[in-house]
C-alpha cells in the first residue's frame, strides 16, 4: 500500500472516529446515568425494605385496585381511616402515616410542633414551583415571612383595602357576568369553578400586588400564564404520589415526561411573577403602601425570593378561595333550603342594602352567623386543602401508639376527618349548617378537630381575609341568583389531582336571576 493510500485510510479513520465521538459520549452518558440510577435503586431496596411492602394497603395503592370501589384516592383514604381503630394507617410504600384522629393532629401541630416541620423531602417536591415561599420553608425563612405577612394582614388599612377590592370585583365583574348568563335562557351553561378561579385570581392580585390582571372580564380571556400556574401545581402534586423520590428526580435530571412539562410550566410561572414584580416597581411610590408586595419589597432585594413569595400568595389567595366557593355552591344546588335560610338572614341583617355597593358596611358580614356556619360546614365536607404533611425530625410515638421513625411523612387528612363518625357523629356525611350554631350564633370547634385552616403555630394567617371574601361572594350571589349544578352532585364528586381540591371537569351550572324580594324573595341588584 502506497503512502498516499495509507494517508487517505488514516484520514478516513480519523473522520469516522470524529463523527462517532458525540454518539459514543452520549451512549456512555446514558449508560452511566442508568448505572447510577440502578445502584441508587438497589441501595434504596437494601436500606428501606418496607418500601416494597406487600400488605393489603400498599398493594392496593401500587396496583390502584382501590379505584374499583372509590372515585377518588381521598375517599379510599377516608374509608381506611374510618375502619382503623386508631384512626391512623401506614402506607409503607410512601413512608407515610395518615391520621384522622384529633388527638394525633394536636400532637403533630402543637405538642410536638418542633419535631414535625415541613421537612426537606416536602420542600424538595415543591421547590421548583414554590421555591422558598412561606408554604415550603421552615425555621427563620418561614418566621420572617409569617411575621411580616401577619402584621400587614392584621392592619385595618389593608383589611379596608381588601374589602373595597372584593366589593368592586363583585359589583363590576362577577355579578354582571352571572346576570348576563341568566339572561341567555336555560341553554346557557357556565363553568362556575372557572369563574371563581378567575374572580379569586383578580382579587388576590389586586390585594397582594396592587395589579389587575382582568381575568374576569365579560369576554373571559384565556391566560397562558394562568394555565401554566395550574399545570405547575398539578405536576408538583404528582411528585408526592411517587413511591420513591429517585423516580421523579431521575426524570427531572433527564428532562423527560411530566418533569419536562413541569419545567416548561415553571418557566412561564417565573415570567408571570417577574412581570408582577416589574409592574409593581414601575408603579413605584405613586401606588405603594396598600398591597402586600410593596411591604415585602421594602425588606427584600432578592428578586428570586420575591418571586417565591408572589407565587405562594397566588396559590393561597386564588386556589383555596376558588375551591371553597365551588364546593359551597355545589352543595347549595343540592340543598335549596340552605339557600333560602341564607336569604332570610341576609334580608334580616342587611335589609334591602346591596352587599356589592361601595357604601355597604362589610362589618355586617360578621352578624350573619348562618352564612358563616354554612361556609364552615361546606369546608368540613370539602376542605380546599384535603390533607397536609409534615416530616418527622426524630423518632416519635403518636398518642395512639403508632411508632414514627425519623424521616417518616405524617399526614393529617382534613377531608377524611370531616367524614368520621367518631369526630362529627352519625350524620357526619350530611350538609347541616345548624351543627355550628348555638342559640342562633356561630360556635367554632377545636381546630384540631377541624384543621381546615391548620392549627397551632402554623395556623393560616390569611384566614379572616379569606372568610370575608368568601362570605361576601356568597351573600351577593345567593341574594340575587339560583345556581343549579348540571349533571353534578355533591354525593359523588370527582377530583382532579393538584395541591388544592379541584373538581374534574369543572362545575357546569345554570344561573337564574331571582325576583325582587316580597315576603321571602331576594331583592334586585
Amino acid at each position: 500500500m502506497g503512502d498516499v493510500e495509507a494517508e487517505a485510510l488514516h484520514g478516513a479513520v480519523e473522520a469516522l472516529a470524529g463523527s462517532l465521538q458525540p454518539h459514543v459520549a452520549t451512549a456512555f452518558f446514558v449508560f452511566s446515568a442508568c448505572t447510577v440510577a440502578l445502584a441508587a435503586l438497589l441501595a434504596v431496596v437494601r436500606l428501606r425494605p418496607p418500601w416494597w411492602c406487600d400488605c393489603a394497603i400498599c398493594e392496593a395503592y401500587l396496583t390502584a385496585s382501590w379505584a374499583g370501589e372509590f372515585d377518588n384516592l381521598c375517599d379510599w383514604y377516608a374509608h381506611l381511616l374510618r375502619t382503623s381503630p386508631a384512626q391512623t394507617v401506614h402506607v409503607h410504600v410512601l413512608r407515610n402515616v395518615l391520621t384522622a384522629n384529633p388527638v394525633t393532629v394536636d400532637h403533630v401541630l402543637r405538642a410536638r410542633f418542633d419535631n414535625y416541620p415541613k421537612g426537606a423531602p416536602f420542600s424538595a417536591i415543591l421547590a421548583d414551583f414554590l421555591g422558598r415561599g412561606i408554604f415550603n420553608v421552615d425555621g427563620d425563612a418561614w418566621l420572617f415571612q409569617r411575621k411580616l405577612a401577619a402584621a400587614e394582614l392584621a392592619s385595618p388599612a389593608l383589611r379596608a383595602f381588601a374589602a373595597r377590592v372584593v366589593a368592586s370585583e363583585l359589583r363590576c365583574r362577577l355579578i354582571p357576568l352571572l346576570h348576563s348568563a341568566s339572561r341567555e335562557g336555560n341553554g346557557k351553561v357556565l363553568d362556575l369553578q372557572d369563574v371563581f378561579r378567575r374572580f379569586a385570581f383578580d382579587s388576590i392580585c389586586k390585594i397582594s400586588f396592587g395589579l389587575d390582571p382582568g381575568c374576569l372580564e365579560l369576554s373571559m380571556p384565556v391566560s397562558t400564564l394562568v394555565e401554566a400556574f395550574d399545570k405547575a401545581s398539578t405536576l408538583s402534586a404528582r411528585r408526592a404520589t411517587v413511591p420513591m423520590q429517585i423516580i421523579w428526580r431521575l426524570k427531572r435530571f433527564l428532562n423527560v415526561g411530566d418533569e419536562r412539562k413541569l419545567r416548561d410550566a415553571v418557566h412561564l410561572v417565573d415570567a408571570l411573577a417577574a412581570e408582577v414584580i416589574r409592574q409593581r416597581r414601575k408603579l413605584g411610590s405613586a401606588a405603594s403602601g396598600s398591597d402586600l408586595l410593596s411591604r415585602f419589597m421594602g425588606s427584600i432585594d432578592d428578586d428570586k425570593y420575591l418571586r417565591d413569595i408572589v407565587v405562594s400568595f397566588m396559590l393561597a389567595g386564588r386556589d383555596t378561595v376558588a375551591s371553597a366557593l365551588t364546593a359551597f355552591f355545589l352543595l347549595l344546588s343540592d340543598h335549596p333550603e340552605v339557600a333560602a335560610a341564607i336569604r332570610d338572614e341576609v334580608f334580616r341583617v342587611a335589609g334591602g342594602r346591596d352587599p356589592t355597593a361601595a357604601s355597604f358596611e362589610f362589618d355586617k358580614l360578621k352578624d350573619m352567623h348562618y352564612v358563616h356556619a354554612a361556609l364552615y360546614e361546606s369546608m368540613r365536607l370539602f376542605p380546599p386543602v384535603q390533607f397536609d404533611s409534615k416530616f418527622a425530625a426524630g423518632d416519635d410515638t403518636l398518642p395512639d401508639g403508632t411508632f414514627v421513625a425519623y424521616g417518616t411523612r405524617v399526614t393529617y387528612h382534613a377531608y377524611a376527618m370531616g367524614r368520621m363518625e367518631s369526630v362529627w357523629g352519625p350524620d357526619c356525611g350530611e350538609f347541616r349548617p345548624e351543627r355550628w350554631l348555638r342559640d342562633g350564633r356561630f360556635v367554632p370547634e377545636s381546630p384540631y378537630r377541624y384543621p381546615v385552616f391548620q392549627a397551632g403555630v402554623r395556623v393560616c394567617i390569611g384566614k379572616e381575609l379569606a372568610l370575608m371574601e368568601m362570605k361576601a361572594v356568597i351573600v351577593a350571589v345567593v341574594r340575587s341568583f339560583d345556581i343549579e349544578a348540571v349533571a353534578r352532585s355533591s354525593r359523588r364528586p370527582k377530583f382532579a389531582p393538584g395541591l388544592t381540591a379541584t373538581f374534574a371537569g369543572g362545575l357546569p351550572v345554570r344561573v337564574r336571576r331571582r325576583r325582587a324580594r316580597v315576603s321571602g324573595h331576594s331583592p334586585p341588584i
